[in-house]
């Protein structure tokens, strides 16, 4: 696996992890979009808001290191 995999690859994980996070924000605000894995997961049960938060900023971490190693 060469770099532009990797990133490539991280890229990839942080939409996961951006989609998941988002869809439990809107499911658990509005209560509609119910599939999200943070729902699913059994020792979040009551702190699906925190683990949906810790999805959207892991996103945003995963991103800005993909960026910032495509422009080393």
């Amino acid at each position: 696996m060469n770099k532009k995999q990797l990133w490539t690859m991280l890229e990839i994980i942080g939409m996961f992890a951006l989609i998941q996070g988002t869809v439990g924000l809107v499911h658990k605000f509005t209560g509609w979009l119910g599939w999200g894995l943070v729902e699913r997961v059994p020792f979040l049960d009551g702190h699906e808001v925190y683990g949906s938060i810790a999805l959207v900023v892991l996103a945003f971490a995963l991103f800005a290191a993909a960026e910032s190693q495509k422009k080393a």
